[in-house]
């Protein structure tokens, strides 16, 4: 059953930046577009499972650390070699100045 867990405050995330969250033992990836909007998707590159949270965000993409594998990170879709699996995606809202993600 999905559930809406907290990660940050909208501020501990800076305009075009991704944070990292651990949540039993999974690892997620919260970005804050230059437009001010959220997005969350899965935490680990889809190529070699690098944590993407050491990664390079720009213009709607996150590139992973390790090989340079590339991502939209407001869809999830895989922008070519080595990354050629898509990133899982969640859905993020903002309450009361906190981010959450529905995982489940």
């Amino acid at each position: 059953m999905p559930e809406w867990i907290a990660v940050c405050g909208v501020d501990d995330i800076d305009l075009e930046d991704v944070v990292p969250f651990r949540h039993e033992g999974n690892d997620y990836a919260v970005y804050r577009s230059p437009d001010n909007t959220f997005f969350a998707t899965a935490g680990h590159c889809t190529h070699e499972r690098q944590l993407l949270c050491d990664g390079l965000v720009m213009d709607g993409v996150i590139e992973c650390p390790k090989h340079n594998g590339r991502f939209d990170y407001t869809t999830g879709r895989a922008q070519g070699a080595p990354a050629m699996t898509d990133l899982p995606t969640y859905q993020v809202k903002i309450e009361a100045g906190t981010v959450h993600i529905e995982i489940g």
